[in-house]
């Protein structure tokens, strides 16, 4: 019989989102000794009390008025979240009695757990906010319910209509509010199931949901589901509104069948229900788009007959086909009848040039004596009327024409044609012009529409004028004009540009406080502002309040937390927001993607950044150019060389293109390899594929040349630079002289120094101090000394400048020297860094003197200068020297507290400290560490190590130590072996000695003739011989 694995039962319950307790743990073991039954009943019972005790504890935090800081807070209850979870506090609503805070705590889950919610939440919480009379949230939930993709309409369907029996007195408008969230994501096909589905129950959705959904239904041109819900609502005797035969008209001029959209304006008025002047306009302009003009000009004398007055909509519609038709003289006649009828021609007026303009070239409408013959009747209007056909051509260079023409004739213009001229403007982006046009107005008294400013506005957004747009809104305000949808949502992303997170928050509340609801456009520009400002927690509730409200987090706003969280370096928090977004097959842009592969790489996360970019490839997308950068550049920092490369390859057989930046990340990461030659490769490449390379590529590869030795052929290089068409400048001049420095070529060094002021390149400070640090490896001091005053005179002497000298003063212990520079940099006002401290300190320790090197690492805690890694190391190396090592322990201690990583040197002081200490536990401990880590340990440390053994007479493992040294290629020098060989034999261990020696001559340390009594009388021979400091001396 097959049993439940303990890893099974970790899955059944993980899949139920419950955590698993120590009490669970303990009851695991036990599971092998049941059957399948009884052991999933036992789960089942445990699982439905642990669910059981967490609904409670948060239904007790609901009740509480900031139960959304409180669950937030805690990290134990959130972690108990599950679907179950949710779906009981919401089925035991009695004990949160508050169906709006119900709600707002449902969404507030949704993105805390990543499985899908169970259906009876949506269904139970839609079916109560509608008896609430809380449509809106109703509908949000209900949209959200519908996204899930394994769900078909019917299935939905059932699962509400189960939740709409089980509780009483329902509306039944929560079916209507289904059909409405279907049709507002365009699956009009599920919409129709949902009708038929509430058919076959015996009801039928309200008249304007049907009547809704047969308008998108005609606009869709989805005409055999239009007949189907017709028949329907014909079968179920609804009585028509004028809306219903609106539709049925327009359905059948859809098909062609106007002379029965003719027939049902005749039925109508037999049904009570008589047609309006709208209806009638439907017919005719059917009638127009089938071509059928004299049937159209005829219905329109049966609407006056019926007391009906045509309306410019009427007039339009019908000119407009006269013009498609030819027949101007005609379209004429009618324009003038609309003048008669009172109809101004500046409400109408677009269409009507536009009916013109479509029947004829523009350029001869826009002569004189054919604006004479089309518009007789009024100049004024004509010029109106040409001026809105010439903006919507957007010819703007003839609208300006006509626009100065109407003003030299004398005619006012008003707002509607300033406005008019303003779009037009801005959609050329002639920002310059509509806002002179704005001034011209103001200087004529005339108030511009909120719709010219707001046209104004957006193009100073594009243009990212922001002062412009808040002295536009400011113009606004005090001309008495009420802020509208479309400037609040200027406004919003303005301050959000501008990182004013409260002022966009205050702009959004005004904004739905003046009754406008914000679009998911306006609320994305908050959350980013909030997440950019590192304020998560108050970017958080925005999101549930977009989905109360009906609008669908999209990218842009995950996208914004991915951001956030991801340059605050909690990558745990973008990766969740990631997963979220995939699970629920939204797709992250190449921004987002971007960013989280970069924060992945700073926390060190290599694996989950490579993970994140082959989820991207995965999804079918190819990354942009930036994103890909990015991720090789990634993997070159860290020295993924070989993945990097197969990443190019496999990116480039997508059809990946690489630009100048992912060239020189892939030629930087080999040239910082040494693999030179493959860098020039990639370069061959670049210039194959016509990509330029920059100054930055050229400088890596001479750096590349000179770091592996070959100066000439960076030299070459260096020269035929202008030959591309780029002068070197001052960082490759600077790497060029670098590399001379180092090479010993410190003559050509300054030929080229001496060379940049003649090329038209003043040396930085870079230059200087590459000579400097050239000239001090070369033990040129008296020159290094001499740049280093041209470099003072100019005023480009810094601390780094100083530091270079005072390094090689060190190292060659001239202490005198090395501060006489530190005085000289106070006399300037240069204050000494941690650099200088630190090396200082090593030189005194070297030097023996540690009483001083102590007192200059209480100067740099006494600056508030932390001391680094390498002033720690000097004093511990210095104590180590001298054989203190209990202060070798108590600086590394305060190294730790600090929280100052050490490394590899660090770890050998501290080693060999151990051994000097003869502390053989925390010796062994550490070189166990120190080789789990990957560091080398120094052969003189070995020394060491081995010692300490011999005298413990563990042997065995002081051998086993020579084969460790062997296999990290090191090796003890003569006198070490010498050493200890000899110190065994004067203890009298001659057999351990004889062993010893053959396994050095084995590891060829010795040569194959060395005796012992050889080793003896060359250790004789050496007199003074101090062997520990001989071998301590190296370590550093």
């Amino acid at each position: 019989m097959q049993r439940l694995s303990q890893r099974s039962l970790l899955a059944l319950a993980h899949q139920n989102g419950t955590k698993i307790s120590s009490k669970l743990n303990s009851f695991s073991t036990q599971v092998e000794t049941h059957n399948n039954t009884s052991v999933a009943r036992e789960i089942s019972s445990f699982l439905k009390q642990e669910t059981q005790v967490a609904a409670q504890e948060i239904s007790r935090i609901l009740r509480q008025s900031n139960w959304s800081s409180v669950l937030e807070a805690s990290f134990d209850i959130r972690n108990k979240l599950s679907p179950q979870v949710v779906w009981t506090i919401i089925d035991q609503y009695n004990q949160v009695n508050d169906i709006k805070r119900l709600n707002y705590f449902f969404h507030w889950s949704i993105i805390r757990i990543a499985e899908p919610q169970l259906l009876d939440s949506f269904s139970f919480l839609a079916v109560n906010l509608c008896n609430a009379g809380l449509f809106g949230p109703a509908f949000g939930v209900l949209e959200l319910m519908i996204k899930i993709e394994t769900l078909s309409a019917c299935v939905v369907f059932e699962n509400v209509y189960k939740m709409f029996v089980r509780i009483k007195g329902c509306d039944v408008l929560v079916f209507d509010i289904l059909i409405d969230c279907y049709k507002k994501t365009g699956r009009l096909g599920d919409a129709c199931v949902v009708f038929m589905e509430v058919r076959g129950m015996g009801s039928v959705p309200s008249l304007r949901c049907c009547n809704d959904l047969s308008k998108n239904l005609l606009k869709k041109n989805k005409m055999r589901l239009f007949w189907k819900v017709y028949n329907e609502m014909v079968e179920a005797k609804i009585d028509f509104d004028v809306y219903t035969y609106t539709n049925l008209v327009s359905a059948l001029c859809k098909v062609g069948d106007y002379k029965g959209a003719r027939e049902v304006l005749l039925r109508m008025g037999e049904k009570g229900c008589d047609p309006n002047t709208f209806i009638y306009n439907t017919v005719i302009e059917g009638m127009c788009r089938l071509g059928a003009i004299n049937e159209a000009i005829e219905l329109k004398l049966v609407m006056r007959e019926k007391g009906l007055v045509p309306n410019g909509f009427t007039y339009v519609k019908l000119i407009n086909q006269l013009c498609r038709e030819n027949k101007l003289d005609e379209a004429k006649l009618m324009s003038e009848e609309m003048l008669k009828m009172g109809l101004k021609p500046d409400s109408f007026c677009h269409n009507i040039a536009d009916g013109f303009l479509h029947s004829a070239c523009p350029k001869e409408v826009w002569r004189e004596n054919d604006e004479k013959r089309l518009y007789d009747i009024n100049k004024h209007h004509a010029h109106v009327m040409l001026l809105v056909g010439v903006c919507k051509a957007g010819d703007m260079t003839k609208a300006t024409e006509i626009y100065k023409e109407m003003i030299s004739i004398g005619f006012n213009l008003n707002p509607e044609t300033y406005c008019l001229l303003i779009k037009g403007y801005c959609k050329e982006h002639n920002v310059a012009k509509a806002l002179e046009l704005l001034d011209h107005m103001t200087e004529k008294n005339l108030i511009p529409s909120p719709v010219a400013y707001n046209a104004v506005i957006n193009e100073l957004c594009l243009c990212k004028n922001y002062h412009g747009v808040h002295a536009l809104v400011g113009k606004m305000i005090s001309s008495g004009l009420m802020l509208d949808a479309v400037t609040y949502k200027a406004l919003i992303a303005v301050y959000a540009a501008e990182d004013r997170t409260l002022d966009s928050r205050r702009a959004l509340e005004e904004m739905m406080k003046n009754g406008f609801l914000p679009d998911s456009f306006s609320y994305n520009h908050v959350i980013n502002c909030f997440c950019k400002a590192g304020k998560m927690a108050e970017a958080s509730p925005y999101v549930f309040e977009m989905v109360e409200k009906g609008l669908t987090p999209n990218a842009v706003t995950f996208g914004a937390f991915i951001c956030g969280y991801g340059k605050a370096g909690n990558m745990s928090e973008a990766d969740r927001f990631f997963q979220y977004m995939l699970d629920h097959g939204i797709l992250p842009n190449n921004a987002t993607c971007t960013v989280l592969i970069t924060g992945h790489f700073k926390a060190g996360n290599l694996m989950e950044a490579y993970s994140t970019f082959k989820t991207i490839i995965g999804l079918q997308v190819l990354p942009d150019i930036q994103t890909c950068t990015t991720f090789i550049n990634g993997l070159l920092t860290n020295g993924r060389l070989k993945e990097a490369i197969g990443i190019w390859n496999e990116l480039k057989g997508m059809g990946f293109s690489p630009d100048m930046f992912t060239y020189s990340s892939i030629i930087t990461g080999f040239c910082r390899q040494g693999k030179v030659n493959e860098a020039f490769k990639y370069l061959d490449e670049m210039y194959s594929e016509g990509v330029e390379p920059n100054h930055f590529i050229y400088n890596s590869l001479i750096d590349g040349l000179c770091k592996c030795g070959q100066v000439t052929r960076a030299r070459k290089l260096f020269d035929s630079i202008s030959e591309k068409g780029l002068a070197p400048d001052n960082v490759i001049y600077s790497t060029m002289i670098d590399g001379y420095c180092k090479s010993q070529y410190l003559s050509e060094a300054f030929l080229l120094f001496d060379e940049m002021p003649s090329k038209g390149i003043q040396p930085d400070s870079f230059v200087y101090n590459a000579v400097i640090g050239g000239c001090c490896r070369n033990h040129k001091f008296d020159k290094a000394m001499d740049v280093l005053n041209k470099m003072k005179q100019m005023g480009f002497a810094n601390k780094f400048s100083f530091n270079i000298l005072i390094d090689a003063f060190n190292k060659l212990g001239k202490l005198d020297e090395a501060i006489k520079l530190v005085q000289e940099m106070l006399s300037m006002q240069i204050v000494p860094d941690r650099v200088t401290y630190s090396t200082l300190i090593d030189g005194h320790c070297r030097a023996r003197k540690i009483e001083v090197a102590y007192q200059l690492f209480l100067q740099m805690e006494k600056k508030n200068m932390q001391p680094d890694i390498v002033a720690y190391t000097s004093l511990m190396h210095g104590y180590n020297k001298l054989g203190y090592t209990s202060e070798v322990f108590s600086m590394f201690k305060k190294l730790v507290a600090c929280r100052i990583e050490p490394d590899e040197v660090t770890y050998n002081v501290l080693l060999d400290a151990y051994c000097k200490d003869f502390n053989f536990v925390e010796a062994s401990r550490l070189h166990k560490k120190m080789l789990r880590y990957g560091m080398r340990i120094n052969a003189n440390v070995y020394a060491s190590l081995l010692r300490i053994l011999c005298r413990m007479d563990n042997f065995s493992d002081a051998l086993l130590l020579l084969d460790e040294m062997k296999g990290q290629k090191l090796s003890l020098n003569v006198t070490n072996c010498s050493t200890i060989i000899h110190k065994l034999y004067l203890e009298s261990k001659k057999d351990e000695a004889t062993r010893f020696l053959e396994k050095m001559i084995s590891l060829k340390w010795l040569p194959k003739k060395t005796s012992i009594s050889h080793l003896m009388e060359r250790l004789t021979k050496e007199s003074n011989c101090d062997d520990d400091n001989s071998s301590i001396k190296q370590i550093a």
